[in-house]
């Protein structure tokens, strides 16, 4: 009889899979256990990368490359949720703190004069794991290397052999080692004294040897340090090298808070037309478009600069902010909850006098965080507009979630709408279903969270499978719905 009722199941999840695959069924719980299960079975190692055009690199989600440290997928997202709310707090440090900014890198508190909080000068793989990687050849060797994206860095730095004993954490891709790579060169601070940035505390330029160094601590006690130097990278359909400018990491003292997997970090801060080394910058693109893969995605995507194949029928306004000149802040102007408009303060979603508050759209972070006040109001109409579905106990930080019936197909949940700008169909972000809730140890929880502070920040899981187009000429960012399913 067991032996005849796991054939059963057998079928049943076969049938399951047909059925989806041809969309002629929901998905139910069964299925996504089994998608999550085929993901956890990937080899990382056997990745397509398939050749790509000038200034076009594939992108990953981080979580084919962690996975393996995770006895199974709901593992790994626990461990996920964990880093997104360590991610979130750094970016909420420092908008919400402004440019009070003291001694020794510390930042002021407005209401805590006398308080000092250590705060990292930049991110590293601890805050923004569970975000994404592109795939870059490096140097005349033509080294592949993984470098995780940040969109809150304007830095690209990656491991820069040889190193010395016990200052490059272990990769697990081939290091990249200067004295090999013919079109290597250090970047002469004295005679390009502009290229430095010395107006910035991450970088020195030191007249002994012209060399324009830079040191960056992360909050997590990991560190790497090195000097600025530029090599080519290949976009290997045209073989085309184009040469950036980059951070020669010789020394990661903390090698433990450093992933493996990956070689370093590629910042795709906004582009400034003065300072900063993010990849839209040196590459001059006003455009930088990018297809997130989804969740337990077995698919790599595209990010591309210069150009972008997706429609830009919904846009939001990006905003400038001079305080924080790297981040991709949007203009949210109304939520709502199915046709339940959540009501807001205005304030909220603008800056104030001192440049804080507003949304940043950060791929970093992976679920999206509203202020206490105003996610209190957001969850209570979700919970009103979910129909006979049980309520089921929280799960970690999340304190929405529901039963879900192995066997039967999936619940369906209410649809968030978020207008940028004006209520207009033209600058909508229609979120269903995956966007919205997350299956999770065989429940269903409400993907966003609420947090104290002011500042919202757009993450990764409603972003997923989004076509996006930053414009920074037109200073718009453009959705496009389900470019890369």
């Amino acid at each position: 009889m067991e032996k005849f009722l796991n054939i059963l199941l057998l079928i049943s999840i076969v049938y399951s899979i047909l059925l989806v695959a041809l969309g002629n069924a929901p998905l139910n719980s069964t299925y996504i256990m089994e998608a999550k299960k085929r993901f956890m079975s990937i080899d990382p190692t056997k990745l397509t990368d398939p050749p790509m055009p000038s200034h076009t690199f594939t992108i990953y989600n981080s979580d084919i490359f962690e996975k393996s440290k995770f006895k199974d997928y709901d593992s790994l997202l626990e461990s996920r949720i964990t880093h997104c709310q360590d991610r979130a707090n750094y970016l909420a440090l420092i908008s919400e703190n402004g440019n009070a900014i003291g001694a020794n890198e510390t930042l002021m508190r407005p209401h805590e004069s006398r308080a000092r909080e250590k705060v990292p000068k930049t991110t590293s793989t601890h805050f923004i794991n569970g975000g994404y990687v592109v795939s870059f050849t490096l140097g005349t060797q033509q080294i592949k290397s993984y470098l995780l994206i940040d969109t809150g860095s304007d830095l690209v730095w990656w491991q820069c052999g040889p190193c010395k004993a016990k200052s490059c954490y272990e990769q697990k891709t081939p290091l990249y080692v200067s004295t090999n790579s013919k079109t290597y060169r250090k970047l002469d601070c004295v005679v390009k004294i502009e290229s430095c940035l010395i107006e910035s505390s991450k970088y020195e330029c030191t007249p002994f040897g012209n060399q324009c160094l830079y040191d960056v601590n992360y909050g997590d006690g990991a560190r790497t340090k090195g000097w600025i130097a530029d090599d080519v990278i290949t976009f290997v359909l045209d073989q085309n090298p184009v040469r950036i400018i980059f951070g020669c990491g010789k020394d990661q003292t903390s090698g433990t808070h450093f992933s493996g997997e990956y070689s370093g970090i590629a910042g795709i801060g906004r582009r400034r037309m003065s300072g900063g080394y993010s990849l839209p910058t040196q590459f001059e693109a006003d455009i930088m478009s990018m297809c997130l893969p989804r969740f337990f995605s077995e698919k790599g995507s595209s990010i591309s600069f210069h150009k972008t194949s997706f429609k830009k029928t919904t846009s939001a306004e990006l905003l400038p902010n001079f305080a924080f000149p790297s981040f991709y802040f949007v203009n949210l102007y109304k939520v709502f909850i199915n046709d339940k408009e959540i009501p807001l303060n205005p304030s909220l979603w603008n800056f104030r006098y001192d440049m804080t508050g507003g949304v940043i759209v950060d791929t970093g972070t992976t679920f999206t965080l509203f202020p206490q006040d105003f996610y209190t109001e957001f969850r209570y109409i979700f919970r009103q507009e979910v129909q006979d579905i049980p309520m089921d106990a929280p799960f970690g930080a999340f304190d929405t979630c529901y039963e879900a019936d192995p066997s039967g197909p999936e619940p369906k949940f209410p649809v968030v709408k978020l207008y940028f700008g004006r209520q207009d169909p033209n600058n909508l972000l229609l979120l269903t279903q995956d966007r919205v809730v997350l299956h999770i140890r065989g429940k269903y929880c409400l993907a966003f969270l609420g947090w104290h502070l002011s500042v919202t920040i757009l993450g990764s899981n409603q972003l997923q499978g989004v076509g996006l187009t930053f414009d920074t000429s037109a200073n718009t960012l453009s959705f496009d719905l389900d470019a890369c399913d």
